[in-house]
């Protein structure tokens, strides 16, 4: 959520940021302005009348002892009238603070100056690419065919059992399932993050602290009896394992990652896009979540970019990095790089990380805070990371290990899948 004071000291950047992430409702800025400044307004009246009760008490006091208590009444009956006013300006702070938390929170994060504009995907920025391409047969397979080949995975038992979009994973198409989150997990636990094993249903407090609330109720499994969300990413328990708290400066940055199932709608998804491991409603992903301190966010965001990166190449996958556009960016990130991997198969990229900023944006809404050397309290950047998704890696190592005698296992995951090939 945008600090309010943001709104008061430069309304201009504000806008342009918003007009930027191609947000639509710029009037909600003005409205919050107004809505701030009757709010304001009303805390100096009210202010004052706790001053002027205050004095009066002591007027009292000092009336009833010189035994004035015709004067002492005739305060009474002022501090009487005072009270019933302070109670209708503490109902009307209460509807102008419930107003103006529900104007901000409907507003977006404002974009890092080196954001591009642009509005769909196509407007990205390459920032680079490696690896090479795989020269494949002309009886190549998607991953789809190569799942049935191999007995790998099932998508139709998991749309008896399920439905559609919740695939079943077995034998050796399980055996790799776990290997990749095992080496995952160890790779990121290597490079000094701690791991977490979350809750895999958050309450409504953690989906709005991470700014899945608002923004994202329709893409969300909602549990309506317990008021839970089933998790998209494990950034949402994770991140909110902080909420409330104020963090010792010496323990800064605070590094974590965990593995989970994820689960989202995705409605209205269709046509080819959807096809086998492209885009799932369950999926198994390990992400990385980091606490900094503002001046270091975005050195700590090239590291895990960095972090990101190495882990594709030990892969050996092709890919190429993107900063997002303005418009392409999420709902609560200030600055967003896509990895995407080359399907070699399908012959067409595919996205299988988001390594974001978001600054105070969400840790704003959860406060979570730590004091600097002066003793000052203050709010902590957040940022996370897919390290990785794994629908698409799979699909993209099914596709390109892809050989007349099977499919080869990169060298990394041998030692955590235990054979070299699956035929």
């Amino acid at each position: 959520m945008l600090p309010i004071h943001l709104f008061r000291q430069n309304k201009e950047l504000v806008l342009e940021g918003l007009k930027k992430k191609n947000f639509k409702e710029l009037e909600l800025v003005d409205k919050i302005l107004s809505v701030d400044e009757r709010r304001r307004a009303l805390q100096v009246e009210n202010d004052s009348i706790a001053a002027s009760l205050n004095t009066a008490a002591k007027s009292i006091g000092q009336l009833m002892a010189k035994g004035d208590k015709a004067g002492a009444e005739t305060v009474k009956e002022t501090v009487g009238r005072q009270k019933d006013q302070a109670k209708e300006i503490a109902q009307n702070l209460a509807e102008l603070e419930a107003e103006l938390q529900d104007a901000l929170v409907r507003l977006p994060n404002l974009p890092h100056s080196s954001v591009p504009f642009g509005k769909t995907p196509e407007e990205n920025e390459i920032v680079r690419q490696a690896g090479d391409m795989p020269d494949l047969s002309a009886q190549k397979l998607p991953h789809w065919d190569l799942a049935t080949k191999y007995g790998l995975i099932d998508f139709e038992l998991g749309n008896k059992v399920t439905g559609s979009g919740f695939p079943v994973f077995m034998g050796q198409g399980a055996r790799l399932q776990r290997a990749l989150i095992n080496y995952f997990l160890n790779y990121n636990i290597d490079a000094g993050y701690k791991e977490f094993c979350p809750p895999f249903m958050v309450n409504e407090a953690s989906a709005y602290g991470t700014g899945q609330l608002p923004d994202k109720e329709g893409q969300m499994y909602h549990v309506t009896l317990d008021g839970f969300y089933l998790i998209p990413t494990a950034e949402v328990p994770v991140t909110n394992l902080y909420r409330d708290t104020i963090i010792p400066e010496q323990e800064l940055p605070v590094k974590m990652t965990a593995y989970s199932p994820c689960f989202r709608r995705e409605a209205g998804s269709y046509g080819k896009d959807v096809r086998g491991l492209n885009r799932v409603h369950q999926f198994d992903k390990v992400e990385v979540v980091q606490l900094a301190k503002p001046e270091n966010s975005y050195d700590t965001l090239e590291g895990m970019v960095l972090h990101v990166e190495q882990l594709l190449q030990s892969l050996g996958l092709p890919y190429r990095i993107l900063r997002l556009c303005g418009g392409d960016m999420s709902f609560a990130s200030a600055l967003t790089y896509d990895f995407e991997v080359y399907s070699a198969a399908q012959e067409r990229w595919l996205e299988v990380s988001s390594v974001s900023n978001f600054e105070t944006f969400q840790t704003n809404r959860m406060k979570v805070r730590y004091k600097d050397g002066a003793g000052k309290t203050q709010t902590v950047h957040s940022l996370n990371g897919s390290s990785l998704a794994l629908p698409r890696i799979m699909a993209c190592l099914l596709e390109n290990n892809q050989t007349p005698e099977g499919i080869k296992i990169p060298a990394a995951l041998q030692a955590y899948f235990g054979k070299e090939m699956i035929s």
